[in-house]
């Protein structure tokens, strides 16, 4: 089974909305394990414009299933992540205005600063996954950077299937295949959601894990948190 790690950013986004602390992100992310998921994902930016990085840090103590934390890896994060020594750190290019994250890594080009920062994170024993778009090019780049995973970043693929595009998964599915041959592992995030998340997991070989934030959350105001991480992991399984 695929697993889902859940991506509460956008709780804390609503929560800092109004100040205070409803929602309560530390009890969300029990709660979503409670309910079956098999992570829990942060994504702290610079700004801590939705999850800061003390919620990162205070998490860590809750959190028994797997812990993802994504971000750029720029000095900050990189303390942050060597100190609570996560499941896994999954690397995103982001500048530092991105809305949300837009794009993977060029592997070629900044393949030696990611075999840096990979061997960084794995001297602590923490998995690491780099965030990728769909080319193979990049997969075979990214193989030599030491990672152990990949992220493929899948808005491509979630505007093709809107617009009744199956075979936009295509790409997905031949990057997901070289991964594998690799060695590395298969993980993917980014737009997916309840109606695209079964034609991805059919078509593309071997994915260990899913990080599913926006549109879940979104899905959960009309049809309930526990039973849209059960709907999620149905449509996984």
């Amino acid at each position: 089974m695929t697993k889902l790690s859940v991506n509460i950013n956008k709780i804390a986004t609503l929560r800092n909305s109004r100040g205070g602390n409803m929602p309560n992100v530390v009890q969300v992310a029990r709660d979503v394990q409670d309910f079956g998921a098999h992570g829990v994902t942060v994504h702290p930016r610079p700004d801590e414009r939705h999850i800061r990085y003390q919620d990162a840090r205070e998490l860590k103590d809750v959190i028994t299933t797997e812990y993802n934390i994504e971000g750029n890896p720029i000095p900050k994060f990189i303390e942050l992540v060597t100190g609570i020594k996560p499941t896994q750190v999954t690397l995103v290019p982001d500048a530092v205005d991105a809305i949300t994250s837009n794009s993977g890594w060029d592997t070629h080009t900044h393949q030696k600063f990611l075999q840096e920062v990979i061997s960084e994170f794995k001297s602590h024993g923490i998995r690491t996954s780099i965030f990728v778009d769909p080319d193979t090019s990049m997969v075979e780049g990214a193989a030599k950077t030491g990672t152990d995973r990949i992220e493929l970043y899948t808005e491509q693929y979630a505007s093709d299937f809107a617009a009744g595009k199956l075979e936009g998964v295509m790409p997905f599915a031949k990057a997901a295949q070289l991964a594998n041959e690799l060695g590395l592992g298969v993980n993917a995030g980014h737009d997916l959601n309840l109606d695209n998340i079964a034609h991805f997991k059919q078509e593309v070989p071997e994915l260990l894990e899913v990080s599913i934030g926006h549109a879940l959350i979104c899905e959960s105001i009309y049809m309930g948190l526990e039973n849209v991480v059960n709907m999620y992991l149905h449509r996984l399984s």
